[in-house]
């Protein structure tokens, strides 16, 4: 039987990013996630402006931390108290924060050592203060695996592995998530001879890759499921994952992308996750991030600026989330009416 839910009750969320000078005022923004019950957001950047907006507005939010940031954090235990001072202590009576994600894909890179260090050091800074309620964590991108085919084969990539040991450690010590970036538009995108569009949108009709005992219906899944291998295999086998992002483009590449695909992935992953774990680890629920609330004209020409759910004057590009007043039908494909 399909469940009815509202979408404030899921662990869905979309990422607020803000590479735009079209956008709204942070006030209209956040009215637009409660309007449509969007009930978590993930912010890249430690905004003043936009955290004041949350304020009193009861959804979660991720903090992003810069990665420019991140060397000063590991650094200096007086610069990590600092940054936890003018970001979370005046607003953590008004704001559940879920997560501290310390940088956006920066494993591997020149600030990788840097990660695991200053998760530590805002760690410390959040113990001294009292605040228990918050998660530290990071965000990986594809870019730190390697041999991702079959998601059993998976394992960190040499460049990022010495790095992800320390952040796994950390993660596990602390019972935290490991934040990743799923995109399967990609991999179709630059392959869609091997990689069909069905098993990225989630809407083939039966098992695409078979990986010993388990069989997967949708690259998403393979992805997850290939994190977990890698985790597993440096001996970290009960950290969980958050998806930080996925979507789709509505434009910029062609036959590739449309608003009728971007829909259809993404109501897709909103009703997949809502009622799913992955066929290697099916108990466990995703909390996810659409990526983003906005199309951003000031990213990269192409796709990178069609990654919206709304247009700069907040209308929809097309519709995911159910209008105001209705229900999410998981397992179905329309929402329901009360």
């Amino acid at each position: 039987m399909n469940a009815q839910i509202g979408i404030s009750e899921t662990k869905i969320g979309v990422c607020y990013g803000m590479k735009g000078n079209d956008l709204p005022s942070y006030a209209d923004v956040i009215g637009l996630y409660k309007k449509y019950s969007i009930s978590n957001v993930r912010l890249f950047d430690p905004s003043p402006d936009a955290l004041n907006a949350l304020k009193g507005q009861e959804i979660a939010v991720v903090l992003g931390v810069l990665n420019s940031d991140i060397p000063n954090l590991a650094g200096s235990q007086d610069f990590a108290d600092q940054w936890v001072t003018n970001f979370i202590t005046p607003y953590k009576n008004d704001i559940p924060f879920s997560y501290i994600s310390v940088g956006n894909e920066v494993i591997p890179g020149e600030y990788a050592t840097n990660v695991a260090p200053a998760m530590q050091n805002i760690q410390n800074t959040l113990d001294k203060q009292g605040i228990t309620t918050i998660k530290v964590t990071t965000v990986l991108s594809s870019a730190a695996l390697a041999n991702s085919y079959p998601p059993s084969a998976t394992t960190f990539a040499p460049e990022a592995h010495e790095s992800m040991v320390q952040v796994l450690s950390f993660l596990a010590a602390h019972e935290s998530p490991l934040m990743i970036n799923v995109y399967p538009y990609f991999a179709y995108a630059s392959d869609p001879v091997n990689v069909h569009l069905d098993y990225a949108q989630f809407t083939a009709s039966g098992p695409v890759v078979v990986d010993g005992s388990l069989s997967y219906q949708n690259l998403f899944d393979a992805i997850v499921d290939g994190v977990y291998w890698a985790m597993e295999k440096e001996g970290k086998s009960d950290v969980a994952v958050v998806v930080s992002e996925t979507g789709w483009p509505s434009a910029g590449n062609g036959q590739y992308t449309s608003p009728e695909l971007a829909a259809t992935y993404n109501k897709n992953f909103v009703q997949h996750i809502s009622a799913n774990g992955t066929p290697k680890r099916p108990n466990a629920l995703i909390e996810g991030f659409i990526f983003a609330m906005f199309n951003e004209n000031l990213k990269p020409e192409g796709v990178e600026q069609n990654f919206g759910l709304f247009y700069p004057n907040m209308e929809p590009v097309y519709s995911v989330f159910p209008p105001p007043g209705q229900l999410y039908q998981v397992g179905g494909k329309a929402p329901k009416n009360h």
